[in-house]
């Protein structure tokens, strides 16, 4: 797919990025740590959708009474298909999926899991639809093999709604009615940044990517990449990608052992970076790290002041949220906008436990919060 670029916003001068990088190697904790206390989340949304559009505001599919009422007098029913429930935020993004749509009286006839295969997501679609629910909330596993099946939703008069992806060549509003996902971009941002002020000058910097040609992963990386370009052009930059996230340990390993040069990584989800930080620690290596998502035990890694110094966090639930309200537009007869976009969200050691209770929308557990208490310093 060719996506367009949207303006970004400055997040630091170059001069501010260049000192910090310029510390010595003792230093860069502290370095780390006073970028952590500054502002380094963008103002607004800085990405566009994966056809170029411009970002509408979760506010856009809010119903009105009268919108609400039509909902509930519909009786309608929706399914879910996912890529996987094995992560937080696909088990958050159900939870806000399908709080909302019962506020309304709406049914979620079932949640069905790809486990990141093709041919069992293909099938997953195609038994919802022979169930003729009134809607399908999804996300693709592969925007290009899965195509085919999901234009056969609108075919059979299903509203669909996408989260973080399109599939290739399907138009809206004809085909969905929206797409819904984080502001990649900027989380992007936040992971280079934070990154670039813990990397030495003249470094190198490796980055751990999703080798699928995948909208919000391609944005997060490219992200990482323009954001070094721009601030930081001495950093060297060296790409491993994988294809199967249960492989990203392994892979991730070798490439750190074949480049000893790498002095800070990044990974393209949280669950990759926690399998790259196993393998880091399986070689001494204490190499700083940023990603993108939180889970619990990313979380944790943040807390506790390690080598996962931060995120640029999605925001699961609400994001699930626009989806179902998205998907109630769609049933009443309204044209949800083709990309809603949700706000960034950066995570650093200092508002961890805050965070976790944005993104969770929960106090955080126990083993967190002990994480916190331990820590040096301590999480604020």
């Amino acid at each position: 797919m060719n996506y367009r670029r949207g303006s970004g916003v400055k997040l630091a001068s170059v001069a501010a990025a260049t000192a910090m990088a310029l510390c010595c190697s003792q230093a860069f904790a502290q370095a780390c740590e006073k970028l952590a206390a500054g502002s380094i989340g963008p103002s607004g949304i800085v990405g566009q959708g994966p056809n170029g559009e411009k970002a509408a505001a979760v506010d856009a599919v809010k119903l009105t009474d009268a919108e609400a009422t039509k909902v509930k007098a519909g009786k309608f029913k929706v399914g879910i298909s996912m890529q996987t429930m094995n992560l937080d935020w696909s088990q958050l993004q159900v939870q806000g999926i399908t709080d909302t749509l019962k506020k309304y009286g709406v049914e979620v006839i079932g949640t069905a899991s790809a486990e990141y295969q093709v041919d069992k997501q293909i099938a997953d679609i195609e038994n919802t639809i022979q169930r003729h629910p009134d809607g399908i909330i999804s996300i693709p596993v592969d925007g290009t093999a899965t195509a085919a099946t999901y234009k056969k939703v609108s075919q059979a008069g299903i509203k669909l709604v996408f989260m973080d992806n399109v599939p290739t060549g399907l138009k809206h509003p004809e085909q969905y009615a929206a797409m819904v996902s984080a502001d990649s971009e900027g989380n992007g941002q936040i992971a280079a940044k934070v990154l670039a002020s813990c990397v030495p000058k003249g470094g190198t910097v490796g980055l751990v990517n999703f080798g699928v040609d995948y909208f919000s992963t391609t944005e997060r990386t490219k992200a990482v990449n323009d954001w070094m370009k721009k601030n930081r052009p001495d950093i060297k930059i060296k790409q491993v990608a994988f294809t199967d996230p249960s492989k990203v340990g392994q892979i991730a390993g070798d490439f750190l052992t074949a480049n000893p040069d790498v002095k800070g990584v990044f990974a393209v989800w949280d669950q990759p970076a926690l399998d790259t930080l196993t393998s880091m620690r399986a070689q001494g290596l204490n190499t700083p790290m940023t990603t993108v998502d939180l889970g619990l035990e990313s979380a944790i890694e943040i807390a506790k002041g390690g080598p996962l110094k931060a995120t640029g966090s999605q925001r699961p639930y609400d994001q699930g949220v626009a989806e179902a309200m998205a998907m109630m537009k769609a049933l009443i007869g309204q044209t949800p906008p083709a990309w809603i976009g949700v706000q960034s969200l950066p995570v650093v050691q200092s508002n961890v436990l805050e965070s976790y209770k944005t993104v969770f929308k929960k106090d955080p557990p126990p083993q967190l919060a002990d994480a916190c208490k331990k820590a040096a310093p301590a999480c604020g």
